[in-house]
């Protein structure tokens, strides 16, 4: 019998696969440790209980829905996939959903009993009631001492006086809540005194509103024979009783805005009313009006002094067409004859030679500047040339009470042991030349 050799990446990877077929998605509640938060934006951290610990990672695409920052020692509810590491051999859990452990757990519950009641049909659209577009009567079911009550009230009595509230008071909140609730909806379907119910609460925690998801209320509104409007909470607070009901509302006062229509609605519905009756009178006096107009006109079009003026008038009119064409066509002409005037001057010699006669002034006037700048450069290059051999030349020496002297030969004295007595000398000054003989000779040491 062959043994199966593994290495450690294929052992790894097939305990993955394995881990990830046979277990899957779980869910899990336990307590955070050992969290970061790198620059990657990915989360890692371990969940344990009393007895054991799993490491964990959540990465950034799905803890982006995360609305806290998990810190070590809270307690959580996740949703997430077993897996390996298999780089390390590892045993981890990727997670996908990250909540505290208390409201995870509900919206765990929530979410099992929405998928439940939406295969039962409770949520299908087609099974929803049509609120009237008459309203004179509003079923409110709610606490009859809630800030929900007087929220509906003071909108009501702001835009539509003239509805009636009839309010089946029940509790919205605690353990008897959602019964109370159903036996409202029971008694203001029995008295069926309201065209639509409103069922309301104000905003609150999710334990506040649970009784809102309740599946025994979830039926009864969905077998109500009234329809209704579930306005619960905030604008973002939902619960099972929006989905089963008729018609959602963010809050109990859009609720109440939502089935009552404004007055000053009403009133510009009547003037516009008002107004489109007169407009329609004025119109049936325009129309009897204008038949009798029409027959009048018919009878002078049939006159043959009006079918002369017709034809005369339009003779004139063929006329002027006439003249207007003829002038367009002049105009045009000429306008044509310009430009072939101005094309043949153009090409002209005379017209040439004067371009011809302009680009060779400028050219003599470049040129000319061109030498000037020239001579001006090359004298001041003569003058530096000057400058620096004037410098350096003998006579500049000369010039500063120094001199040159020499023998009857012209060779430059520069040692006086090269002198004996009676030698004659020339010596050049910055003006003249002297001439003189030697008397005495006086060495260095003499000056020492």
């Amino acid at each position: 019998m062959t043994k199966t050799i593994y290495t450690v990446s294929r052992l790894n990877g097939e305990v993955r696969r394995i881990l990830e077929g046979e277990i899957g998605r779980v869910w899990l509640s336990a307590e955070v440790s050992n969290f970061s938060a790198p620059n990657s934006g990915h989360w890692y951290l371990t969940l344990k209980d009393h007895f054991s610990q799993i490491r964990c990672a959540m990465f950034k695409g799905k803890n982006r829905s995360v609305n806290f920052q998990p810190s070590n020692g809270q307690q959580v509810l996740v949703k997430g996939n077993i897996s390996v590491y298999e780089p390390r051999g590892d045993y981890q859990l990727l997670i996908e959903s990250m909540q505290p452990a208390g409201d995870g757990l509900l919206a765990q519950q929530f979410e099992a009993l929405k998928m439940k009641l939406a295969a039962d049909g409770l949520f299908a659209a087609d099974s929803k009631r049509a609120i009237p577009k008459v309203i004179q009567r509003i079923g409110v079911v709610t606490s009859a001492t809630g800030a929900a009550v007087r929220d509906i009230l003071h909108v009501l009595q702001r835009r539509d006086p003239s509805i009636e509230v009839i309010i089946y008071p029940a509790q919205v909140q605690g353990d008897s809540a959602a019964t109370q609730l159903c036996d409202a909806i029971d008694v203001a379907n029995q008295r069926n005194e309201v065209d639509v119910i409103l069922l309301t609460r104000g905003g609150g925690s999710m334990e506040d509103l649970w009784c809102f998801n309740d599946e025994g209320l979830a039926h009864t509104i969905y077998n109500s024979g009234l329809p209704i409007v579930s306005a619960v909470g905030h604008e973002v607070d939902t619960t099972i009783s929006d989905y089963v009901a008729d018609i959602r509302a963010p809050t109990p006062s859009a609720g109440a805005e939502l089935l009552s229509k404004d007055v000053s609605n009403k009133v510009q519905q009547l003037s516009s009313l008002k107004s489109r009756l007169i407009q329609s009178y004025k119109l049936h006096t325009l129309q009897q009006a204008g038949i009798l107009s029409e027959f009048s006109h018919r009878l002078q079009r049939h006159e043959p002094q009006n079918k002369l003026q017709q034809w005369q008038q339009r003779f004139d009119e063929i006329q002027l067409k006439l003249n207007s064409a003829i002038n367009q066509k002049f105009h045009h002409d000429i306008l044509k004859q310009q430009q072939l005037k101005n094309r043949l001057n153009e090409q002209s010699p005379h017209h040439r030679v004067k371009l011809l006669s302009e680009k060779l002034n400028y050219l003599d006037c470049k040129l000319s500047d061109s030498i000037k700048a020239k001579l001006k450069q090359s004298q001041l290059k003569l003058q530096q040339a000057g400058h620096q051999l004037n410098a350096i030349s003998p006579l500049a020496t000369l010039s500063r009470g120094y001199s040159i002297t020499s023998d009857n030969n012209g060779c430059v004295i520069t040692e006086a042991a090269s002198l004996k007595q009676g030698d004659e000398l020339m010596t050049r000054l910055h003006t003249g030349t002297v001439i003189s003989s030697v008397e005495q000779i006086l060495h260095e040491d003499y000056y020492q």
